[in-house]
């Protein structure tokens, strides 16, 4: 029998309303008890979590890892320790492969690679359209039986609204969600930032926000038609948080989900750091210690180029609301790797995507938790019950019986994000430099400890000491 004691944490756990100071045993891999000390718990290995906070394992619903096809940008084994070192135990990733995610050979293929390479649990989408390319529907069925848990053309989003709603027609009889991009491509054309006042000023093709607002238009009324569950995709604008907001009023099958650097960064950011702190920075500012400067930027940078791109002051300050009253129920990072050369050209011509899963949980803790907007209770509840409600997941709570799959994070830990330290096998992030507060310290996944921030990778359980408490 193996098992695995977590001493003294502050036990939070949305699921069942849990938030208390306590212990934390899992004996095979499922969690056993949660509560007071008990003396049948001697002989376990032990893992003292005071101060810490002790959470079911996160789940990220957004994530391309590359495989098949694009390892030169990420792989199943980098990406998800990567995942891992941001507190993740669970991530979903996206078709857009090479070849995209589209038969049950494909969806073979990753499950078997990420039992014998991935240390965190990886889930699978699978396609709306053979090839994304929004013309021909995917053969759902055979993809559910296969083993995906929803199905998406991220990257693309299916323009053809007739096919949009047999699609949704035709998943109902296999209870997946539908996770749609939300781009509507001939309002967006060849748009490469947000459209307004800074993509005037340097002279950058705008992507306005009414490109992404009309999809998610479409989306409720095809949700609403069907009686199927559309999920849109880090949204981004003002509008979509209002659209969504009145649907879900009418108890319309509509979720959405917003991402990181939508509620903390601006377009402004996009002509660089001197013109973002000036013009939205005041409030990120205060968040930082006064002993660490703030990170620099020149205008340009392509780290800085994302889709849907970074919007307005106003838009991210609706995203920041989205999330708080619930109208945006999940938050994801997008994580999308891309090579250097493929980031060091012109803005124009520059793949959209960042990273994102090693600094998800510090941003979202700054941005609501260390702001106030938000208790650590509802903040987690956006990563672990409602992604797992939304994919059909048997994961996201501590109840006894449970995956011991666990998240150790410390919400005060300030710490920098530096490039060399990032286990990704890409590193096309905005963040580097960037003094940030809150740090995952463990993660577990099956019983397991496969990360700690006192050593890079591990399989097996470290730096934990027999126990002899009685």
């Amino acid at each position: 029998m193996n098992s695995l004691l977590l001493t003294n944490g502050r036990i939070i756990d949305p699921a069942q309303g849990l938030d208390l100071i306590g212990d934390l045993l899992i004996v095979d891999g499922k969690v056993a008890s949660v509560g007071p000390r008990s003396k049948d718990w001697d002989g376990s290995d032990r893992l003292d979590a005071a101060g810490l906070v002790v959470c079911p394992g996160l789940i990220d619903s957004h994530v391309h890892l590359r495989e098949p096809g694009q390892s030169a940008k990420e792989t199943i084994a980098t990406g998800t320790m990567a995942a891992a070192r941001g507190g993740f135990t669970s991530v979903l990733c996206m078709p857009n492969t090479s070849p995209p995610i589209e038969n049950a050979g494909t969806v073979a293929l990753i499950h078997e690679r990420a039992a014998r390479e991935g240390v965190v649990n990886v889930f699978i989408s699978g396609t709306i359209t053979r090839n994304i390319a929004g013309e021909e529907l995917a053969p759902i069925g055979s993809l559910k039986r296969a083993g995906v848990v929803a199905i998406t053309d991220d990257g693309h989003c299916v323009q053809n609204h007739e096919l949009m709603r047999r699609a949704l027609e035709y998943v109902r009889m296999f209870g997946l969600p539908v996770l749609d991009h939300c781009q509507d491509y001939t309002l967006v054309t060849d748009g490469v930032m947000h459209e307004g006042y800074w993509s005037c000023l340097l002279g950058l093709r705008g992507w306005p926000a009414a490109g992404e607002e009309v999809i998610v238009a479409r989306n409720i009324l095809l949700a609403e038609l069907t009686g199927a569950h559309v999920h849109c995709q880090h949204l981004s604008s003002a509008g979509s948080v209002r659209l969504l907001r009145e649907a879900k009023r009418r108890s319309v099958p509509i979720s959405g989900e917003a991402c990181p650097h939508h509620f903390t960064l601006t377009d402004a950011a996009v002509a660089g750091s001197e013109f973002f702190w000036s013009t939205d920075g005041k409030e990120l500012a205060m968040q930082f210690s006064d002993d660490q400067a703030l990170p620099s930027w020149p205008p340009y940078d392509t780290n800085f180029k994302m889709n849907p791109p970074l919007r307005s002051a106003q838009d991210r300050a609706a995203i920041l609301d989205g999330v708080v009253d619930g109208t945006l129920e999940i938050i994801g990072s997008d994580h999308a790797p891309h090579c250097n050369y493929e980031k060091e050209v012109e803005f124009d011509y520059a793949p959209f995507g960042i990273t994102g899963l090693e600094t998800e949980l510090a941003l979202s803790l700054m941005q609501f938790y260390h702001t106030k907007r938000l208790s650590l209770m509802e903040l987690i509840r956006r990563f672990t019950v409602a992604p797992a409600r939304l994919l059909g997941l048997s994961k996201g709570t501590l109840a006894v019986g449970a995956d011991a799959d666990v998240t150790v994070f410390d919400p005060e830990s300030q710490w920098v994000f530096r490039r060399e330290e990032s286990a990704s096998k890409s590193q096309n992030s905005p963040f580097y430099g960037w003094p940030l507060k809150g740090k995952a310290v463990a993660t577990i996944v099956g019983g397991r400890i496969i990360w700690h921030e006192r050593k890079a990778t591990v399989r097996d359980p470290i730096l934990c000491e027999r126990s002899n408490v009685s």
